[in-house]
């Protein structure tokens, strides 16, 4: 299940404003529009797209917009609802067997731990499981990689291209030396290539990669946790071990709301035998 990643926006709207308030509290409204010049934004895009072709496929650049958009969204993840549904899965199949769980797994959303259960009760062994499983990991880490250097590469590019705008510009303005009065002006614009370029390096491309990577980490982390679930429940682990086992996992202080969950149901139990 995937929510939206304010953050990302969060982040972008932020440096896009610190830039223009500082931009607007030296020159104003002037200020503003200094920082604005068409074909500067044109040899920076322009000359990024071009790099980009060359380096990479047509299929690789089509999935662009896809991994834009995956750095606003989040995969909405909660360890303890995963262990306790290994513990759901891991009692049903002590109580009547692995395949009692084809009608459980109906309920599961995540394709990932249906192929895991799925194995399971078709008797593969517990080795092939991780290998096949495993395996699915390093496709999904190649697919991310693949997105990721996409934008690693355009950070790379953004930079570049600006100095070769600026060193445009500058060419040009010592081409025409006959007029000292050009000369600051011909120069802002020159530098403004690289303003563009380094912008769009170190507020977006990287930045996202950046994410993206962190995204990663956290998925693989995450199904390495579904691998040793499943086993658990292959193997007929007792669910009170296995949720031992996979709550080793958890942080500290998801740890501590699940020590204090179990203390107010021993409480609650208490409080109606009392009764």
């Amino acid at each position: 299940m995937k929510r939206k990643d304010i953050l990302t926006a969060i982040g972008i709207f932020v440096g896009i404003t610190v830039v223009f308030l500082g931009i607007y509290s030296n020159g104003g409204l002037g200020g503003m529009t200094t920082f604005l010049d068409v074909a500067s934004i044109l040899i920076v895009l322009g000359g990024l797209l071009g790099a980009l072709l060359v380096n990479f496929g047509f299929r690789d650049l089509r999935l662009t917009f896809k991994i834009f958009k995956e750095t606003f969204n989040q995969n909405d993840h909660d360890l303890r609802t995963l262990i306790d549904t290994f513990v759901t899965l891991s009692e049903k199949a002590r109580r009547e067997g692995l395949l009692a769980l084809e009608s459980e797994i109906e309920n599961v959303d995540d394709p990932f731990i249906k192929k895991g259960i799925l194995l399971a009760i078709d008797g593969i062994e517990p080795e092939v499981i991780q290998d096949i499983m495993n395996a699915e990991i390093a496709a999904m880490e190649e697919r991310h990689d693949k997105g990721r250097t996409i934008l690693v590469k355009a950070g790379d590019y953004a930079p570049a291209w600006g100095m070769i705008g600026t060193l445009i510009g500058l060419v040009l303005m010592l081409n025409n030396l006959q007029n000292p009065e050009t000369i600051g002006p011909s120069m802002a614009v020159a530098l403004l290539t690289t303003f563009y370029g380094t912008l769009l390096a170190n507020l977006i491309f990287i930045p996202m990669s950046g994410k993206l990577e962190n995204k990663t980490d956290e998925e693989v982390f995450l199904k390495q946790i579904i691998i040793e679930g499943i086993i658990g429940v292959q193997s007929g682990q007792n669910p009170n071990i296995l949720k031992e086992k996979l709550s080793a996992f958890l942080s500290d202080e998801q740890k501590r709301k699940v020590e204090e969950e179990a203390m107010e149901q021993e409480v609650a139990g208490e409080t109606v035998n009392e009764v």
